[in-house]
């Protein structure tokens, strides 16, 4: 296995164990540090395997971190609608 796979599963076994620790800020800036993270390893992953296995690895990593992606969206959609 290559050095890009081996890092994107060690932040997703990171984000996992992450998400069992407690936490008074519901998490959000451990989020914040595993996206700065996360982001690098996609484009590593997508350097050395190409984009369909960049989008993959990005789709879980959206799957692990899916209220940032939720909130995002919302914010995107009322930005769109409040430029009408």
């Amino acid at each position: 296995m290559s050095t890009s796979l081996i890092l994107a599963c060690i932040w997703g076994l990171m984000a996992n164990l992450i998400a069992m620790l407690p936490s008074r800020d519901n998490h959000w800036t451990y989020a914040y540090v595993l996206i700065a993270i996360g982001i690098p390893i996609v484009g590593f992953v997508t350097y050395q395997h190409g984009p369909g296995a960049g989008i993959f690895v990005m789709g879980a990593g959206m799957s692990v971190l899916r209220w940032p992606v939720i909130y995002l969206s919302k914010r995107i959609k009322y930005w769109v609608e409040s430029r009408k």
